[in-house]
């Protein structure tokens, strides 16, 4: 349940982020007619991402036994792929995203009130589509899918609330720090799923070893216990799993955090005739 907390807090933050930066600056350029259509947008962004998740859950029901193992293997790896991109886009993105924003913005309301329904729909349609399948794949493994779903609707709620609060100014946050910290969490989430892919694919017969268990922790990982039941919502860590499973994980896991956590190098200064662009965390 925490995993798809996680998973709704940052998307949602995201998406929170850049619906809060449209509306500032529609509102500070004294151009409010036009805040119908960010919401028109935005909203019409998220009912197609809700429509895409229970599309993936309806359509897998029509597959046969192997096949669903396959699906979900595939729609795993695809999350794994989102996931990835997404921490590293925003490692390098967040900082410059506001000024990025505001120029389309602004070329989309010289083109008229359809491109601003267009901008804020395509800002808000990546996050709820990333949403629908990285929140597909991690339910499929949960031991309790509805609790996972509504641990999800709590996580966007308070990326909701937490982007309302920034834009009033009530709540300061590092977003620096939220995404750094935020995406070692979701590597480690991102292991789990790409391990679990590869569980599914021995399942489905298109990979072999299915017998070949790495190591047996149950004594220690207890099934059942609470402690056990998180780890494998979580990071799907499971007491026997197979060796291919491991390698899997050990080979996303150790290359992907090591090139994350990475230390950037420093830009250089702006020269002082340029303005400094607005950070993501203003408002």
């Amino acid at each position: 349940m925490f995993a798809t907390f996680l998973v709704g807090l940052r998307e949602g933050l995201e998406a929170a982020l850049v619906v809060s930066i449209l509306v500032a600056f529609l509102v500070k350029s004294d151009q409010r007619r036009y805040l119908p259509h960010v919401w028109i947008g935005a909203a019409t962004a998220a009912a197609i991402s809700v429509g895409a998740g229970a599309a993936l859950n309806y359509g897998s029901t029509y597959l046969s036994l192997a096949g669903q193992e396959r699906f979900e293997a595939i729609t795993s790896l695809l999350a794994v792929a989102f996931v990835t991109w997404m921490i590293f886009w925003m490692r390098v993105a967040a900082k410059r995203m506001a000024g990025h924003l505001r120029d389309q913005l602004s070329s989309a309301i010289a083109l008229g009130p359809f491109a601003v329904v267009t901008i804020a729909f395509l800002a808000v349609i990546r996050e709820g589509l990333e949403t629908a399948l990285i929140l597909y794949a991690m339910v499929d493994y949960a031991e309790n899918p509805a609790a996972s779903l509504g641990s999800a609707g709590g996580g966007i709620a308070a990326a909701i609330a937490v982007g309302v609060g920034l834009y009033h100014g009530a709540i300061r946050v590092n977003l620096t720090k939220f995404f750094t910290w935020t995406g070692v969490l979701l590597i480690a989430v991102a292991a789990g799923m790409f391990k679990y892919a590869v569980h599914d694919f021995q399942e489905a017969g298109d990979l072999p070893g299915l017998d070949r268990i790495a190591f047996d922790i149950s004594h220690v990982l207890t099934p059942g216990t609470w402690y056990a039941e998180l780890l494998a919502g979580m990071f799907n860590l499971t007491p026997t799993p197979t060796v291919l499973e491991s390698i899997a994980w050990a080979l996303y896991l150790v290359p992907v955090l090591a090139l994350f956590l990475r230390p950037r190098k420093v830009s250089r200064p702006q020269s002082p005739s340029m303005p400094d662009p607005a950070p993501a965390e203003s408002k």
